[in-house]
């Protein structure tokens, strides 16, 4: 290493993103390049690099090159193997680019940091001055005018390291070590788990991931997560069967609660239209009422964001069924109600 001493590099610089790097390295040496070089560029031992293409080796097939008599193999991926590249429209940029703002809870992460190189790239491509009906429309800034706004994005910034981990044991299949706080309980403890998915619900990220100690899978929210550890040389098998839908239940998130709930709600004509246009949930049925209403029906898996869904509606919803939904959405009301009584006896008292 010119710089330094070698070793881990400064930074963010996970071992998933080295491999990344040495991946890109390889790609643009069509000729080969030495273990040496490969070496010296990453930061890393020559012993690590024999590692790391030993990686590589199982994602593409790799040949070394003899320069001269008695000089360095120049290593390579075989010319067969190298990745094409994709070709793009400037509308198909442009529709990448307008999820671009669902991936805001990452920042500060090395994921958001790969996916902000794409993104740059998407942007220098689409900025580009169009032909024929689109030329001179390299400035017409589409990027801030055609977008996806977050409902209510959480900050991670205090998580980088714990996302970073999960991506890496979600997308290699290595045994994840970790703190996990309890909702209900509050208490932490130590866990392993095999991370299967990860998954971005209502700007929280979340990992269904067979939980070792308990034999079961289970879903996590990063929010209680730290002090993880990703396993450096295990691997765990992806279940063949694994459907990662079977864990959520759209508008409603986690499915929590094995015996499904058929749930009927009624709405009226103001908020028939909003119902129609959308699809709450993957079992809802929709009929039409009297008054231009219409009645859904669907089986959740969880009533506790079934409440706070239907309360956001106030008086242009109500729970026909299950008597248990009525009844919590009853107290939530009457609750509330409570406050605001008790705010007008204080104020008429002062």
């Amino acid at each position: 290493m010119k710089n330094g001493s070698r070793g881990r590099p400064s930074g963010k610089f996970t071992q998933h993103r080295r491999l990344d790097r040495a991946r890109e390295i390889l790609e643009r040496h069509p000729r080969g390049i030495s273990l040496y070089d490969l070496a010296d560029v990453l930061g890393v031992t020559v012993r690590t690099m024999r590692r790391y293409l030993a990686e590589l080796g199982s994602e593409y097939e790799l040949e070394s090159i003899p320069t001269r008599a008695g000089g360095p193999l120049l290593w390579r991926i075989r010319p067969g193997e190298v990745p094409r590249k994709l070709e793009l429209r400037r509308t198909q940029a442009y529709a990448l680019l307008a999820a671009r703002k669902l991936f805001e809870p990452m920042r500060g992460s090395t994921l958001f940091e790969e996916i902000d190189m794409v993104v740059n790239k998407l942007l220098a491509f689409a900025r580009r001055p169009g032909r024929g009906p689109n030329a001179g429309l390299s400035d017409a800034r589409l990027e801030d005018r055609f977008l996806y706004l977050p409902h209510a994005p959480k900050n991670y910034a205090e998580k980088t390291q714990e996302l970073d981990d999960l991506f890496q044991a979600v997308s290699d299949l290595r045994p994840l070590t970790l703190s996990y706080r309890s909702a209900g309980r509050g208490t932490e403890e130590r866990i392993t788990i095999h991370p299967y998915a990860l998954v971005l619900h209502r700007d929280s990220i979340y990992t269904v991931a067979y939980h070792v100690a308990r034999g079961e899978i289970r879903t996590f929210v990063l929010d209680r997560m730290r002090d993880t550890e990703c396993a450096a040389t295990e691997r765990f098998e992806l279940p063949a069967d694994f459907d990662v839908e079977r864990y959520f239940q759209g508008e409603f998130g986690i499915w929590r609660d094995p015996v499904p709930r058929r749930v009927v709600i009624e709405f009226d004509a103001t908020a028939a239209e909003y119902i129609r246009m959308r699809k709450v949930h993957a079992t809802q049925k929709l009929q039409n009422i009297a008054g231009g209403g219409v009645r859904l029906t669907m089986t959740v898996g969880n009533l506790n964001p079934v409440v706070s869904w239907v309360l956001e509606w106030g008086r242009r919803a109500r729970v026909v069924e299950p008597e248990e939904l009525v009844e919590r959405v009853r107290e939530e009301l009457k609750g509330a109600l409570e406050l605001y009584q008790d705010a007008r006896a204080v104020k008429r008292r002062a």
